[in-house]
């Protein structure tokens, strides 16, 4: 099976209001150790078209992971995650003991 498959099935179980790391999907998709693969997967997903809530997945320190590349998908990531009710601290951090994804 596709490991870009596994990852997107993977996704598409977070609920919502829920986030869910990067490593964290990719262990639950059976990749241990492959969360670059997991980020460049999602990059992959068009914001538009697709059925995957790639705006639920995190960095490992509870950040939006902003990269100039995502041509301001990292604003829309923040953006699409406060609409689910995820609140963001002054750091712009989100307390994954209150949000994290519980499987």
């Amino acid at each position: 099976m596709n490991n870009y498959y596994l990852i997107y099935e993977t996704v598409r179980k977070i609920p919502v209001g829920k986030v869910a790391t990067y490593g964290q999907i990719a262990d639950l998709a059976g990749l241990y150790g492959k969360a670059r693969l997991v980020g460049y997967a999602l990059f992959r997903v068009d914001t538009n078209l697709e059925d995957i809530p790639w705006h639920r997945v995190i960095n490992a320190k509870g950040e939006i992971s902003y990269s100039n590349t995502r041509l301001g998908g990292d604003y829309l990531q923040k953006h699409l995650l406060e609409q689910e009710g995820i609140e963001f601290n002054k750091q712009g951090k989100i307390n994954l003991s209150q949000y994290q994804w519980r499987f």
